[in-house]
């Protein structure tokens, strides 16, 4: 049976995703789960997370989120049976989930409601678990609060725009388009207001404090910041300064931000001690980076997947490319030239 992997240590010349041979179990543990997969969810490897947390390897495996069919379950296992369609996360990097079938814990993951199609979920799991993740667990959302989603036509901003709407939040958003700015306006009245941020330019700060009555929003969430004002680089320039995000930041008001360097200096920190704000990091690995709370994540999947069902969380449609274009795939993925993508089986 092969996989996909990720090949560490190689020079830039030679491919870092590979095919390899992998093998599984032929005996089960006595809560593990043996699924034939149907799709499978591809995001960016955090190699530097992997090296923090201790996981140092010459092939490491590659895709997290799956979604497939029961084949086999252990003695102990309850939650499901064999024919049962399910989806799930990988926990850590114990095995490779782009192969045929995969083994995994039964508590790792939940019954799939069939007018969910495999490659919806496996592609929109990773997006609903960061968006229920910011606005939930760091944001303690709750109706009428103000939410202002940067970039809100990305994947995971829509979802934040969705699931805070479903909630009685009142949304703004900014566009870094014509084209993005064009689809966020049919959201209406899901958003209140859209700002643009293409011309390099915004009045974020005026537009915010004007549908705010000048106190400002509760919530921000971000998909990056600028930590140096003059810098323009292209993967920078559209996103906003972190002064910037600040001074919208209403008194008591949570920022979710998903930079992991952020550095704020002592008049930003003074800022935020005026405000009484708290800032969070959004690290989308942290379910499964650690066995707590195991109860609290498949709830979250479980409210995710039943809201996308519902058709409350209405995803972005993602192409699924076939199995061997996997390593093409993926190679776009890590060099961040597309967000995510799905392999299907």
């Amino acid at each position: 049976m092969k996989g996909l992997f990720y090949r560490a240590g190689v020079s830039d010349a030679e491919p870092k995703f590979v095919i390899q041979e992998t093998c599984l179990p032929e005996a089960l543990g006595s809560h593990q789960v043996r699924v034939k997969v149907k799709a499978c969810g591809l995001s960016p490897l955090d190699l530097k997370l992997l090296s923090d947390v201790g996981i140092q390897r010459d092939l490491i495996p590659v895709g997290r989120d799956v979604a497939g069919v029961v084949l086999q379950v252990g003695t102990d296992v309850s939650f499901f049976q064999p024919e049962d369609e399910v989806v799930g996360r990988k926990h850590r990097t114990e095995r490779c989930l782009l192969t045929v079938t995969v083994v995994l814990m039964e508590y790792r993951e939940i019954q799939k409601p069939e007018k969910l199609s495999s490659v919806c979920v496996a592609g929109a799991l990773r997006d609903g678990l960061c968006a229920y993740t910011a606005l939930h667990t760091h944001a303690r959302m709750a109706a009428g609060h103000t939410l202002l989603v940067m970039d809100g036509a990305s994947s995971f901003g829509l979802m934040c725009i969705q699931l805070a709407c479903y909630h009685g939040a009142k949304v703004l958003t900014t566009s870094h388009s014509p084209q993005k700015r064009t689809f966020l306006e049919q959201l209406r009245p899901s958003v209140a207001r859209v700002i643009p941020v293409e011309n390099g330019s915004s009045d974020l700060l005026s537009v915010v404090l004007e549908e705010t009555g000048g106190l400002g929003v509760d919530i921000i969430v971000d998909c990056g910041v600028r930590l140096q004002e003059e810098d323009e680089s292209e993967e920078t320039k559209f996103l906003p300064h972190k002064h910037n995000i600040i001074s919208v930041l209403g008194v008591g008001g949570h920022w979710v931000t998903s930079h992991q360097e952020l550095q704020l200096d002592p008049p930003d920190c003074r800022l935020l001690y005026l405000k009484s704000a708290s800032v969070s990091f959004l690290n989308p690995e942290v379910w499964t980076a650690s066995s707590a709370q195991q109860g609290r994540y498949l709830h979250i999947l479980k409210d995710i997947v039943e809201k996308m069902s519902a058709g409350v969380l209405r995803p972005q449609p993602e192409e699924a490319v076939p199995r061997y274009e996997a390593t093409v795939a993926m190679e776009a993925v890590q060099r961040h030239e597309k967000k995510k993508a799905v392999v299907q089986l």
